[in-house]
This record gives structure tokens, sequence and C-alpha cells, in this order.
């Protein structure tokens, strides 16, 4: 499992039009060539009298499916520039299709290029980018005398993420701390708890971080 990839959240669009004709873009994020596939025919059948859907799609750890379709438009001007788009943002897991309504105006093979490539950049702008990054899961037991203290030093942390609390005979914290920093955190709690508390490995999950952009 990669430790850290970009990725959309889940699903959004967008609009734009250029010398009259309309480009909508719609991203998801999808795990499987399957999800892309059932993405892009519900966008297709949603915009079945438009004059193009075109699509691509980036799954996997290393990128190993990637498809790009032109859907009529001249080949390499409408489904290359919208996987070049993802590549460029380094984003996995996510499929796009740009709908197009001509509006009467020929744009000439570089003007769909950049057509399609701003609509991508557009669309997943707007729905939003996530850094997902693999964390070691921590299990942090303490008495109820030290439910305050604890709770206060977790919320206010940067380093670690505080991800449910559970009241049960003593009170669970489930704490998340990257991979390869799980020494810092167990010292950390032992020194606020002074060393009153159990402690124990969970799960790893992958968290997300909102990111502004990740295009250089």
């Amino acid at each position: 499992m990669l430790n850290t990839y970009y990725t959309v959240k889940q699903q959004g669009m967008d609009e734009i039009t250029i010398q009259k004709s309309r480009f909508i873009g719609y991203v998801k994020r999808v795990e499987t060539e399957e999800e892309a596939q059932e993405f892009i025919q519900e966008i297709k059948k949603k915009h079945y009298n438009a004059t193009h859907n075109c699509s691509a799609y980036m799954i996997g750890e290393n990128d190993h499916i990637q498809k790009a379709n032109d859907d009529g438009e001249p080949s390499g001007t409408a489904g290359v520039p919208i996987l070049e788009v993802l590549k460029k943002k380094g984003l996995k897991d996510t499929a796009v299709v740009v709908t197009r309504y001509f509006g009467g105006i020929k744009l000439g093979a570089g003007g769909l290029i950049r057509a399609y490539g701003s609509t991508t950049s557009q669309a997943i702008k707007t729905t939003g980018i996530v850094k997902r990054q693999l964390m070691q899961g921590i299990s942090v037991k303490v008495e109820y005398t030290l439910l305050g203290k604890l709770e206060n030093e977790l919320r206010q942390s940067t380093e670690f993420i505080l991800d449910d609390i559970r009241y049960l005979e003593n009170v669970e914290f489930i704490v998340f701390v990257k991979q390869g920093e799980e020494s810092q955190l167990l010292s950390w709690i032992t020194d606020i708890t002074n060393d009153q508390a159990i402690i124990e490995l969970r799960d790893t999950k992958y968290m997300e971080i909102d990111v502004e952009d990740t295009a250089s």
C-alpha cells in the first residue's frame, strides 16, 4: 500500500463555455475499471443528446489502468488531454467525463485540446483534491480522571489525529499517527499520562487531508 497519494473528493462537476460550445466536466473517485465505466455510461445516458461525451481515467497504485476516449472528436484532441491533466496533477483512482454541446464554431485541434484540458482542470478544482495518508491506528485507554487533559492535548496536536472517543469502563481514545512516527506518540502519551495509559496498536487506514492543488 502507498503511504500517501492524491485523488479527488468523491464527485463533482463544473462547466465552461468556449466559442459557444458548452463543455461540462464530471469528476468521480473510482477504485476499479468497472466503476469508471459505470460512471461514464451514467453521464452518457444523462447527456444522450450531447455532441460528445469524452472520457479518461487512471486507476491503481502504479496507475496501471489508463484509458482515454475521444468519443468522435478528432483523435488525440479530447480523451488524451483529459488524461494528461490527471497525470500532471498525479491523481490516482480518478475518472473524468467531459460532455460537449457543439455551438457551431469549430475550434481546431489545438483549441479542442485546450478546451478539454481546461474543462477537466476546472471540474477537478471545483470537486476538490485530497491527500490520502496511510496512518497507524493506536488505542489509548486511561482512567476517567485523565479524560479532559488527554482530550484537550490531542485536539490541540498538529501531529496526531483524534478519530474517536469510546466511553467504556475506562475511556478509550482512538488516535492515528503517520507510519514510522508511532514511537513519538507513545512517548508523548506516556509523558502526558505519567505512564498511566494502556496503549495498543490497531489497524492502519487512510486519512484524508484537503489540498489546494498538486500540479507544479
